[in-house]
């Protein structure tokens, strides 16, 4: 039977074409620090992971020498490769950061105006903000002044056609495929034009 003790794994991972490091590498704080940058509790990452919340802790805490399925269970759930769980990242980088949001199923926030889909809402500390938006608004009217706020944002029409005003230029017509990319400090409102309400997708910089 092939050895899967993690201590044969870290090998197979250096066979990989992973860089060997010269001082091993402490599972648990590897574990724990990559389910920190996805801004999960234990019980989140347990429950991703298909584990008991007690093994986690376990495992997080060197109290156990987890077998390998619980590693691909583990690097399943953390969205990463089985060697990676036994890779440290590069200084000043984050690894294993990524978030899925199925069709419908991003946290919601209506207003009057639009109605937004919050996307990769799972992670934590984003340096950018995803939605999916309805645009309710059929009139500049509707709003109370401009919509402003720090950083810049990128505007994709997926569905209809809009109108967006902005501060400084005059109103532009955007159908599906258009996109606009601007200082979001700038005053600015969009609404639909088309018979349905238009959708949009909107990243905004948080940095």
């Amino acid at each position: 039977m092939t050895d899967r003790s993690p201590v044969n794994l870290i090998r197979i991972a250096r066979e990989g074409g992973v860089e060997e490091s010269a001082e091993p590498l402490n599972l648990g704080s590897r574990v724990r620090e990559l389910r920190k940058s996805k801004g999960w509790t234990l019980e989140q990452a347990a429950q991703h992971a298909g584990l008991a919340r007690s093994t986690l802790s376990k495992i997080e805490n060197g109290q156990m020498s987890p077998t390998y399925e619980a590693l691909k269970k583990l690097a399943t759930g953390l969205q990463i490769s089985v060697p990676q769980l036994f890779t440290p990242p590069s200084p000043g980088q984050i690894s294993g950061r990524m978030a899925v949001t199925k069709t419908g199923q991003g946290k919601t926030h209506a207003t009057t105006t639009y109605e937004h889909e919050l996307l990769g809402d799972a992670l934590s500390k984003k340096q950018m903000l995803p939605y999916r938006a309805r645009i309710r608004a059929r009139s500049v009217e509707e709003f109370d002044g401009w919509v402003r706020h720090d950083g810049e944002e990128f505007l994709y029409v997926l569905t209809g056609v809009i109108r967006l005003y902005t501060e400084f230029y005059e109103p532009i017509e955007m159908r599906r495929g258009d996109s606009a990319y601007y200082d979001a400090t700038m005053g600015h409102n969009v609404v639909s034009v088309s018979d349905e309400d238009a959708t949009i997708l909107w990243v905004t910089s948080l940095s």
